[in-house]
């Protein structure tokens, strides 16, 4: 099962955007959304629509379309957003901030516990009321704070013996935020994340607009 979702990783990365969608829908009072209606908020088309929705395992009806709470907590229960993971960040500084700030990872079941640094000026504080603790504690702390996750988003010099500290304090995911790709023992998994990609289609949409 875990391999048939990692080959859908497209269809995935769609499904929290349709999410949105299908709760603003909710919100408005609707019982039903259909996959035209998906796809042209998206500017997709409805036939993709169909076929992402249609890995959570939901089947729509004709003429009607999806029931939304079912269809809600099919996507949820797909992306095993319907069940608390508690993670903890590496390096505290802006994007941690940014990150831990972010209330919808809340909402989808993700919850900071708490964030670790090696700047005695942060070690003690708190980033959105997630505590700052010394990395030297990591180890000792992941167990006690029952964290599964860890979000590492350190300097690129460091990423390496960061990870190395995580991965033998048992955490077996990372959510990696810095620039390098990290070694890992093969039963950690791992996403990378490269913030520059957003701004980089974004740069070619803009130069796209003053050349037409």
């Amino acid at each position: 099962m875990l391999q048939k979702k990692i080959l859908a990783a497209p269809s995935i990365k769609r499904l929290p955007r349709y999410l949105h969608i299908i709760k603003q829908a909710q919100m408005d009072g609707a019982e039903y959304i259909s996959a035209t209606t998906i796809a042209n908020e998206l500017h997709l088309v409805s036939i993709q629509v169909r076929k992402d929705l249609g890995i959570t395992g939901i089947i729509g009806k004709p003429r009607k379309g999806y029931p939304i709470l079912p269809l809600i907590e099919s996507i949820e229960r797909f992306l095993n957003w319907d069940t608390e993971k508690k993670a903890i960040i590496v390096g505290a500084g802006n994007l941690a901030t940014a990150l831990t700030g972010y209330p919808e990872f809340f909402n989808h079941g993700l919850k900071f516990v708490a964030a670790f640094d090696t700047d005695t000026k942060k070690i003690g504080k708190n980033i959105h009321g997630v505590p700052v603790l010394s990395i030297k504690q990591l180890s000792e702390k992941v167990s006690e704070l029952n964290a599964t996750i860890a979000v590492l988003t350190v300097p690129s010099k460091v990423a390496q013996e960061c990870a190395n500290i995580i991965t033998k304090s048992g955490i077996k995911a990372i959510w990696n935020f810095t620039n390098i790709k990290i070694k890992l023992p093969a039963d950690v998994v791992s996403q990378f994340e490269d913030l520059t990609s957003g701004y980089a289609m974004l740069s070619v949409k803009m130069d796209s607009i003053h050349n037409d």
